[in-house]
């Protein structure tokens, strides 16, 4: 059944009186949002409490009375206050159910009920409660086969290999205390920092330990970090003049010029690993050239997945450019946190490391909204070509993806299994895979042009 703006069913207007024998009204309330308004008449009421307090007399313990023997009047007299509760419990409940089902509300998130505390049984006359729910959008979907995408054409060489193994040796490197100079590019630090608006501090971080290069302090992308940081000593403090981004975790400074102090505690220097047996054979490896061939084989791995990755990006970006949904007003924390864990999947499949994830997570969570809709958005396009093309993901697909992210977390895949699964993250691993099945099926019938493309930058 389609759902109007004013559809209304009736105990004496319906075939399905005997099964929901109460009134229930949908109406709109916002894009993606209905307000369902139920009516339970006092007969409904009142056989439920009777079934209720007969179910209740059978199996209490009354002193003084064998069970099931107790008087009636006693049973309601010393049960009424609970009963009762529970009979509304149940009412709410079922009918609630009753007006999802028969109006087929594809419902995301919990609802919201209209003054939640007067919602109580009468003593006489119908129950009546309303609740604002949002469902999923109607839309239409745009053309999906002979989309022209570009595809990079990229090819491992020895210089990102040579990259790559400078990074492995960065990894198994040693840190060596510094004690008779400033800071230099590359080193590591330890510091204690502040962020100002206006000389007030309204970010701290004790104990911070980042790298004298381009990256992020606080939240907030500094890329001559190294540059503003030369020559400072341990004990020594200097102030940077930085600005937040618009998705800091801290509103009052999104998109502000802020100050950024830096109380310098400590610098280490990194001394790389040295390539010979020890190295190589605590690695798994009898020489250099099937370590160098491994680490090809890795990033050949990366590339093409990178580059799959960015034919599906296309057809994501024309399927948000095409499709006009409109999203519910409030989204709820339950599909905020669905976005964010599936943002969270993706990035450590692409091996970003997790203390980077956590960043990124926390730009989302922070104030990237507008993101956040598109995830959404994107989310309600790609279940519906799923669904209209069949797509589903096996226990073997999951079960190989679960064994990848094993093998970089270095845990067993049961063990990761059994965690994603206690979390919540195994269906949105499942949903993420379904999408991605759908896009890999769309972009089997685009029109595909290849270019030329350096190799991403190793992580």
């Amino acid at each position: 059944m389609t759902d109007s703006p004013t559809a209304t069913d009736t105990p004496a207007a319906t075939d399905q009186a005997e099964e929901i024998p109460y009134e229930i009204k949908i109406e709109d309330s916002g894009p993606a949002t209905k307000k369902v308004s139920i009516e339970i008449p006092e007969t409904v009421i009142a056989t439920k409490l009777e079934e209720q307090f007969k179910e209740l007399r059978r199996e209490a313990a009354i002193p003084g009375f064998r069970p099931g023997h107790a008087p009636q009047k006693l049973i309601e007299k010393r049960f009424q206050s609970d009963v009762r509760e529970q009979v509304r419990r149940a009412l709410i409940s079922e009918s609630y159910q009753k007006a999802v089902e028969k109006h087929s509300l594809q419902v995301i998130g919990e609802p919201t009920f209209d003054s939640p505390d007067d919602i109580k049984l009468p003593d006489s006359g119908n129950l009546s409660y309303s609740f604002q729910v949002e469902v999923q959008p109607d839309f239409t979907l745009p053309p999906l086969t002979g989309l022209a995408v570009k595809k990079q054409k990229v090819e491992v060489n020895d210089q990102y290999v040579d990259r790559a193994m400078q990074n492995l040796r960065e990894q198994q490197g040693t840190m060596i205390p510094v004690e008779d100079r400033g800071v230099e590019k590359g080193d590591h630090l330890i510091a204690d920092v502040h962020v100002k608006l206006e000389g007030a501090v309204v970010h701290h971080e004790h104990d911070a330990e980042f790298v004298a290069r381009s990256g992020k302090i606080a939240g907030i992308q500094l890329n001559d970090l190294d540059t503003l940081l030369f020559g400072l000593r341990p004990g020594e403090k200097r102030d940077l003049n930085a600005r937040a981004p618009a998705t800091h975790p801290e509103e009052k400074i999104r998109d502000r010029d802020v100050v950024i102090e830096i109380a310098l505690k400590d610098i280490k220097k990194l001394e790389l690993a040295e390539i010979n047996e020890q190295f190589l054979s605590s690695l798994g490896f009898a020489n250099e050239k099937e370590l160098r061939d491994a680490l090809g084989e890795q990033m050949k791995t990366r590339i093409e997945y990178e580059v799959q990755q960015s034919l599906r990006d296309q057809i994501s970006k024309y399927l948000l450019q095409e499709v006009k949904i409109d999203l519910p007003v409030t989204l709820s924390e339950k599909q905020t946190e669905r976005v964010i864990s599936r943002r969270t999947l993706d990035l450590l499949m692409r091996g970003v490391p997790e203390s980077a994830v956590e960043d990124r997570m926390a730009e989302l969570r922070g104030g990237a909204r507008e993101e956040a809709l598109s995830e959404l958005k994107l989310y309600f396009i790609l279940q519906k070509v799923a669904s209209m093309m069949n797509i589903d993901v096996s226990e073997a697909e999951l079960n190989g993806r679960i064994a990848i992210m094993a093998a970089q977390s270095g845990k067993r895949p049961e063990k990761v299994k059994q965690e994603m699964s206690a979390d919540g993250t195994l269906l949105n691993m499942y949903v993420q895979m379904r999408e991605q099945k759908a896009l890999d099926r769309i972009i089997e019938t685009a029109q595909i042009e290849e270019v030329a493309a350096p190799l991403p930058e190793p992580e």
